[in-house]
This record gives C-alpha cells, structure tokens and sequence, in this order.
C-alpha cells in the first residue's frame, strides 16, 4: 500500500510540474494583433510637441555625427550600466520627453512594456526604461523605419520574456515632422495583456 501511495505522490507531483500553467503559451500573431487602430493609437501618442521638439533639439545639437562619435556614446552608456556613475544614462532618463514616455508606459496599464525615441543618428533621445545600448541605428527597427520612408512601419517578430511570463513585440514607425523625418520610435507591446484585451472586447 506504501508503495502505491509513493507512486500517487510522484505522478501528483508530475502533474502539476508538467502543468500547462508553467508552459510557454503559443506564440501570438503579432500581424494580426498590431491592427490599423493600435498603431494609429500608437501614433496618437508620439505625435506630439514634445516628442518633435526633443527630437529636433538634438539633432540640431548633435547634427549628422560620424561613426567613432556615435561609438563612443554607445560605449560610455554600455560602461555605465555597470558603474556607479551614470551621467549619460541620468541625463537621458531625467529629461522631459524620458518622463513623458515614463508616463505614457504608466498611463498604458500593461499595454507598452518599454518605449524609446531616437534622433536622425539613431542614438535615444528620451525612453521609459535603461535600453541596453544607446545607439539603435544598426537595428531593423531604425534600419526599417528612419532610413525607409516617413510612413514606414516595421513590426519585429514577438520575443518570449521568460521572466515576466509574456509574449513581448516591438512596434516602430517614423518621426516626423512638417513631413520630414527626424527619427524613429519603437514601442514595445506586452503581446499577452494585448491578447487578453482583444479577447475580452476591449
């Protein structure tokens, strides 16, 4: 009787082990989630003054830069993510269009897991969190959006974030302004409270 009660305890215990609460749900149709209405909500919240004027502020006080400059900010951010000392980092985070985007991630619910903006050189401007690096102008999503067209959108393929249990996809577009381009933005969705929404009508 021991021995059948050990077995009943072992295969409970595999059960819930092996339980589909603890699996990696399918992977969502990020295509068909990312609707027309989504992304011109998206664009409803980018498309501000506050967006344009810090873009265009520092592409004035940066201008076209070379490459070893661009280098060497992305070096000093990826050094300061280690240290102590963050003065770029705190500079970046502090400013006003870093708190708008903090904000915007809040007012969302869930909804945006991360946002970012970046200039003509593909460096960040303002973001809602710590990117890991400061320049984004090697990535598809600069690469797909700034250098394309002024209307161009580029949706990535969704990622699996093991730690919060969510399916995550970034969502990026143009910058414009008085239509010519000045940078990107990419908006990073929480695919799975997407999902949920849509599911529930909302």
């Amino acid at each position: 009787m021991a021995t059948i009660r050990s077995i009943l305890t072992v295969a409970a215990v595999s059960s819930v082990m092996i339980s589909p609460a603890w699996a990696e749900p399918a992977k969502p149709d990020i295509q068909s989630l990312i609707t027309p209405s989504v992304v011109e909500e998206m664009r409803h919240w980018i498309d501000t003054d506050i967006v344009r004027i810090s873009v265009g502020a520092q592409n004035e006080r940066l201008q076209k830069l070379p490459q070893d400059q661009i280098d060497a900010l992305d070096t000093q951010w990826r050094a300061e993510r280690e240290s102590d000392d963050k003065p770029l980092i705190a500079a970046t985070l502090s400013n006003p269009l870093s708190v708008y985007l903090t904000r915007l991630q809040g007012k969302s619910l869930g909804l945006y897991a991360e946002i970012f903006v970046m200039d003509h050189n593909g460096l960040n401007v303002g973001q809602s969190s710590i990117t890991g690096d400061f320049w984004q102008g090697d990535e598809a999503k600069f690469q797909k959006t700034y250098d394309v067209s002024g209307d161009a959108l580029f949706i990535d393929e969704p990622e699996w974030d093991d730690e919060n249990k969510i399916w995550r996809g970034q969502v990026s577009f143009t910058l414009t302004d008085s239509g010519k381009s000045i940078g990107a933005v990419t908006m990073e969705v929480n695919l799975t409270e997407l999902e949920r929404r849509v599911a529930a009508g909302a």
